[in-house]
Formats: C-alpha cells, sequence, structure tokens
C-alpha cells in the first residue's frame, strides 16, 4: 500500500472517530481538514540534510539502510551544492576508502579506485554508465551518490571487488518549481544550471522535469579549459493507480584540453610550475558527445508483488588530436612528446526485467528479487600516433609552436563486441525481530569478440561465472546492529595481450564485519567496517610495451568508516574515515610482489560541518568548513614514486537575503597547499588546484 494511500485511509479514520455523536445527528458525515505529513524517504528522491536513510542501491529494492548487511556509503546532491562543486570525485571523498585514480587527461571520470581496488565502472540508476568514454557525470541530474562497498557482481554483474558507484538521478517531482544557480570563479570559471519541474495536469499523475547547465570553464594550468552543453528531460506518467512508467534522457556536448599533468623529475616537484602545459596550444580540444535513453516501465501486480521493466540506451562519440608527454630525457630538462589523434564510438544497449515480492514462509518473512539482464555493448578505437621530426619540449621554460610531426603513423584500430545475458536472485530474509539475512546469487554469460585491424588478427572469448552473496545482520539495540557478510566478483579483462591474445578475467572474493549505529535520536548515523579482499589476473600496464598484462595477484584490507547527521536543527556534518593495506600479493620483475596499488593512501579522511542560523536576519544562512586528508600514495605501479601526503581545508558561506535569492561563496585550498592528486606515471602527474573561489547565486523561483 502506497504512503499516499496510508495518509488517506488514516485521515477518513480520524474523522470518524473524531466526532461520532455530530454524525449520528446530522445524517451526513463531515470530514474534519486533517494534515498529515509523511517523513517517509524516498531511496530515489532527495535526502534532507547529509543523512539518507534509505537506499535501493544495495539491493535494488526500497530499504533502509540501517538493514541492509553491508557498507553503503549515501553523498546527498547537497553535499556538493554546499561545497560549490560540480565534481562527482569531490563528492566521493566523503563514502569513505575511495581514491581518485586516471582520469583520462581530464576528459572523464575515467577510473577511480574502491577500498583498494582500481575500477573504471559506475552505475546509473542501475544501469552500467561507464562504456567506452563517457563524459563525466553532470551534477544538475544527480540527486545522490551511493557507494556500496565490496563486491557486488551478484546484483549488478561483471565488475571489481572493492565497491559499486551508483548515481541516482533526479526525478520528476509533484510540486512545481524552477531553481536557477549560476557561479562564477578563479581562472575565470562559469557555469549556469537551470532545473524546471512541471506537473503537466492536475491530479498529478503526468510530470516533467528539465535541468540543463551550460559551462564555460578556464583553469590554474595554462592553456587548459572546457566547455559544456547538458540537457537532461524527463518524464513520469502513472498510467493508472497500479502502473507507472519513467522516461530520462541526456545529451551532453563537452570538449576540453587533453592535458596529463606535469613531469616530477627525481620524483619530486623540483621547481617544475603547477600550471605549466607540457601539450601543444593549437592542438586543440577534445570532443566528447554523449547521448542517453532510458525507461523503466512498473507495475504493481498486487499489494506484494511488482513487475519492471526497464531499458537504456546509450552512445558517444570521443575525437581530437593532443601531444602527450613522456618520460623525461637524460639532460633532465625535456621531455619527448607523442602527437596522437583519437577516434572513438561507442552504443550500449541494457534490458533488465525484475519481479519483486513478499511472501512469509513459516515465521520468516522474505523479499524476493528475481531478475534478467541482457547487454548489448560496441566499440570502435582508434588512436594513431604520428611520428617524426623533434617534438621534445623544455619541463620548465615551454616553448610551444614546434611543427606538427608528419610522418610513420601507427597505433591501435579495434573494433570490440560484448553481449552479456545474465540471471539474478535474492532474498532478503527477516528470521526474527533482531536478525535479517540476505542471499545474492547471479549466472552471467559473456561474449566478447574483438576484431584488430592493426594486426589483422581477432580474439574471441566466452565465460560463464556464477557470483555469490551472503550476509547477516543483528540489531543488538533498536540504535545499534552489527553485520557481517561475504561476496565474490567476475570481470573479464578487455584487450589483448603483447601477442594479440586475451586475457583470463579477473575474479575477486570479499568479506566485511562491521557496525551500523543511529545516535542522538536518529539524528546521526554512522558505519564502520572491517574488510579484507583478495583478485586475481589483475592486468597492469607494461610501460616497456604500452600494453597490458596480467599481473598476478593482489589483496586488500583495514577499515572505514562514514558519520552522516543533523546533529542539532542548525547543525549537519558528514565525514569519512579509512585505513587500506593494498599491495600486490604475486607480481612479477616488473611489479613485484609486495609493491603498493597505484594510487591508493593508507590513510584519509574528510569531513564536512555546516551551521545554519535559525532565527534573526540571518535565518537559512549558513557557514562551513571542510577538511581532506589524503596520505601518501604510489604514483607508478611497482616503481618507488610516492606522491606525497596532502591535506586541503576549504570555507564555504551562504546569504539567504529573501525566501527566492541565495548568494554563495566558496574559498578553497584556503592555505594554497601544493600537492599531487593523483598520477599515472612520474611524468603524468596531476598537481592539485591552488587556492581558489567560487561565487554563485541561487534563484528559486
Amino acid at each position: 500500500m502506497s504512503s499516499r494511500t496510508m495518509a488517506s485511509v488514516a485521515g477518513f479514520t480520524l474523522s470518524l472517530l473524531g466526532d461520532p455523536v455530530f454524525a449520528e445527528e446530522s445524517g451526513t458525515l463531515e470530514l474534519d481538514a486533517i494534515s498529515v505529513t509523511s517523513e517517509y524517504e524516498s531511496p530515489t528522491g532527495p535526502v534532507k540534510g547529509y543523512r539518507a536513510t534509505r537506499s535501493s542501491s544495495a539491493t535494488k529494492t526500497d530499504t533502509a539502510i540501517r538493514d541492509i548487511p553491508q557498507s553503503i556509503s549515501v553523498i546527498p546532491a547537497s553535499v556538493l551544492k554546499d561545497l560549490g562543486s560540480t565534481s562527482v570525485e569531490r563528492a566521493l571523498d566523503y563514502a569513505g576508502g575511495v581514491s581518485k585514480q586516471n582520469n583520462f587527461g581530464g576528459l572523464t571520470l575515467y577510473e577511480y579506485s574502491v577500498r583498494g581496488f582500481t575500477t573504471s565502472e559506475f552505475y546509473t540508476d542501475g544501469f552500467s554508465a561507464n562504456r567506452g568514454y563517457p563524459s563525466t557525470p553532470d551534477v544538475a541530474n544527480i540527486e545522490r551518490i551511493e557507494v556500496l562497498k565490496g563486491p557486488a557482481a551478484s546484483l549488478y554483474g561483471r565488475g571489481d571487488p572493492g565497491g559499486t558507484v551508483n548515481i541516482v538521478t533526479k526525478k520528476p517531482q509533484p510540486e512545481a518549481f524552477t531553481t536557477l544557480h549560476t557561479s562564477a570563479g578563479s581562472w575565470d570559471r562559469y557555469r549556469t544550471a537551470v532545473d524546471v519541474n512541471t506537473p503537466l495536469d492536475d491530479a498529478g499523475s503526468v510530470l516533467s522535469r528539465v535541468n540543463l547547465a551550460v559551462e564555460d570553464n578556464h583553469s590554474f594550468r595554462d592553456h587548459v579549459d572546457s566547455q559544456r552543453v547538458f540537457v537532461a528531460p524527463s518524464f513520469s506518467w502513472q498510467l493508472n493507480p497500479d502502473t507507472h512508467l519513467l522516461v530520462e534522457s541526456e545529451f551532453v556536448r563537452h570538449n576540453s584540453t587533453f592535458d596529463r599533468g606535469i613531469v616530477a623529475p627525481n620524483n619530486t616537484w623540483n621547481g617544475v610550475s603547477r600550471s605549466t602545459f607540457l601539450g601543444e596550444p593549437n592542438d586543440g580540444d577534445i570532443d566528447n558527445h554523449n547521448n542517453r535513453l532510458q525507461a523503466a516501465l512498473e507495475h504493481q501486480l498486487d499489494d506484494r508483488w511488482s513487475l519492471r521493466l526497464a531499458s537504456h540506451y546509450k552512445e558517444g562519440k570521443l575525437w581530437g588530436f593532443a601531444s602527450e608527454a613522456r618520460p623525461l630525457n637524460a639532460d633532465g630538462h625535456t621531455v619527448n612528446r607523442r602527437y596522437r589523434e583519437r577516434d572513438n564510438d561507442w552504443h550500449d544497449s541494457i534490458t533488465q526485467l525484475e519481479l519483486r515480492g513478499l511472501f512469509d514462509l513459516g515465521s520468516w518473512q522474505h523479499e524476493l528479487l528475481i531478475g534478467s539482464e541482457y547487454e548489448n555493448y560496441r566499440k570502435n578505437e582508434r588512436v594513431t600516433t604520428i611520428a617524426g621530426g623533434p617534438y621534445d619540449i623544455d619541463i620548465y621554460h615551454p616553448v610551444y609552436g614546434r611543427p606538427k610531426p608528419d610522418g610513420t603513423r601507427s597505433g591501435t584500430d579495434f573494433f570490440e563486441h560484448v553481449e552479456s545475458h545474465a540471471l539474478n536472485l535474492q532474498d532478503q530474509i527477516i528470521f526474527t525481530e533482531k536478525l535479517r539475512g540476505m542471499l545474492g546469487i547471479r549466472f552471467e554469460h559473456f561474449e566478447q569478440r574483438i576484431d584488430d585491424h592493426t594486426r589483422g588478427a581477432n580474439s574471441r572469448q566466452r565465460h560463464d561465472a556464477l557470483t555469490q552473496r551472503a550476509g547477516l545482520l543483528y540489531q543488538l539495540t533498536p540504535e545499534v546492529g552489527v553485520f557481517a557478510n561475504a561476496s565474490t566478483s567476475f570481470k573479464p579483462n578487455n584487450g589483448l595481450d603483447a601477442s594479440g591474445k586475451s586475457f583470463d578475467p579477473e575474479q575477486g572474493v570479499g568479506y566485511e564485519l562491521g557496525i551500523k549505529s543511529e545516535l542522538f535520536d536518529d539524528r546521526l548515523s554512522s558505519t564502520f567496517a572491517l574488510f579484507h579482499i583478495e583478485k586475481e589476473n589483475v592486468l597492469a600496464l607494461d610501460p616497456g610495451t604500452d600494453t597490458s598484462r596480467a599481473m598476478g595477484k593482489a589483496r586488500s584490507q583495514g577499515f572505514d568508516l562514514q558519520v552522516t547527521g543533523q546533529m542539532t536543527d542548525a547543525v549537519r556534518v558528514i565525514g569519512a574515515l579509512a585505513y587500506i593495506d593494498a599491495e600486490v600479493t604475486e607480481g612479477d620483475n616488473v611489479i613485484p610482489t609486495g609493491s603498493r596499488i597505484l594510487g591508493v593512501a593508507k590513510r584519509s579522511g574528510s569531513v564536512l560541518g555546516v551551521y545554519e542560523f535559525q532565527e534573526g536576519r540571518l535565518r537559512g544562512s549558513d557557514v562551513g568548513a571542510a577538511f581532506t586528508y589524503v596520505g601518501d600514495r604510489s604514483g607508478e605501479s611497482g616503481s618507488d614514486f610516492e606522491l606525497p601526503a596532502y591535506h586541503t581545508v576549504d570555507v564555504l558561506a551562504h546569504y539567504k537575503a529573501s525566501d527566492t535569492v541565495t548568494v554563495g561563496l566558496n574559498l578553497n585550498n584556503l592555505f594554497d597547499e601544493k600537492y599531487f592528486e593523483r598520477s599515472y606515471s612520474n611524468y603524468w602527474v596531476n598537481p592539485g588546484e591552488p587556492r581558489n573561489f567560487t561565487v554563485s547565486l541561487t534563484l528559486d523561483l
């Protein structure tokens, strides 16, 4: 029964009880006006403050987070709003145990790591969203970002064992509103976003929402800029009381300078300016265009069973030229560069059919999910390196304008086709009032074909994978529950080795033991977990051949903590802490056993606190601060190059001038910390942003 129906029944019942004598005397029933408000939080809707109470990412059902026997971190859109940030990676700082990895020259959310294991997978509304090279998700259409810790292959299919990120997009809402947000910041960064939500009929059964954003950004990096146009129309229709249709789409036109960062001579800053650009300003931008369309039809069969049919289609194209730095030359101050052309396109279609239901078996209550999924993914990738003539540059005093190489052309040119069929079963069980369990299993058949046009070769691989998940949660007290789980993962390795052969798939297993707490009258939620994860058939890039190769086995273990809450009516807080010991346990002479996994800090943490004024002229205004710490990390696989630890402090303030007008100021990296944000090698190092500011204006129309 829906919350709206329950509220109506409650109101009717209370009215009958309110004045029975009056009803009897008049012979006509008159209902008192009763206002019934619901505190129910939708797992796909807005979050009040920073503390989410429900999620669908961990189970693909509407489940209270406290009842899930696994760690899940939820970062609502309000966190990014308070930080004045449009970066998904910035939000992930508050998930605990998530590290920045290769961002493909600034073009996309290409790779990140969760609990020590790097992945290129992320999801949007439960659909794989990172096939190909899609542009970075836009905050204009993000409602919340959810990180499911540990392997999730039994629910989502092939992936990495560290964790899964699912982005929940904004959905049409019953009330009409329009929000305009515009900002300007250091280095001529400008952005305007509009969110228009409109009911299309008086009954509120047909709703529409359009999110639009336009950006024109420069950077502290010399000659580096980007432009973006983002449009996300969505539409929902309550066809009848039992049937609902949701259609969502996104269209992105993004272009930016391809920027691999700077070189770290002798593995240090060594006088290289963090603004130095080692490409060529006249290379032009890399264009990245993406389109997405998805629809979900849900039908309530009865009060206990429902059926969901959903389909997702996306396509993209990335093309352009770039000059990329190579290792430092023997003279100690110049690097050679390679001039490359990229021309990639991809298409991905996914269809899901799910049956969900509630039933009792003896004294046990079950919530069952039976699902199937079919995916068809195609990608053409061509990367051409053009040689000829000297094409080096001085890393301390760059001089631009060298003639472009126009000689020998080499590179990669291949077509990849992937098809997968999957069946999954999940059972959430209430054994007793205090004991809950979860069982999950998924069978997936995977087929991949790669046609290598450069070598005139092709490869085929087929795999059948069975992945499982099992967990228990025991509620010690109404406020504290303990949980444990074990799960497995499976991911086919893409690409070919130096001899043109495909790789064996990666396989992983993870174990977790933790405690969940709801404190201070349910104002503060926390999850603390110990974990141990192992993975085999791991790939790494071989610098000698510039191709991937099997590295062997790796292990990650440690703990992470996330805390979110509304401490008082005035104070909201979100924070995370992690300790991750991640290393290669079976390596070779290039990446030895015992090597740290690239980019993963043993210790990291962050906290954001905001105080909102409750009275007087400043009512609705707020001030806050954020602190982030990242420990030292490996800067290149198998080498002794390390990125040093760093910390940053940000401050923020928003002045609510009226009910409809808010002015904001964000000052980031307050103490102008000089740090490395990420690296792929000591000649592809991304420095963090110097001290900078953003001013914003929000109009609620």
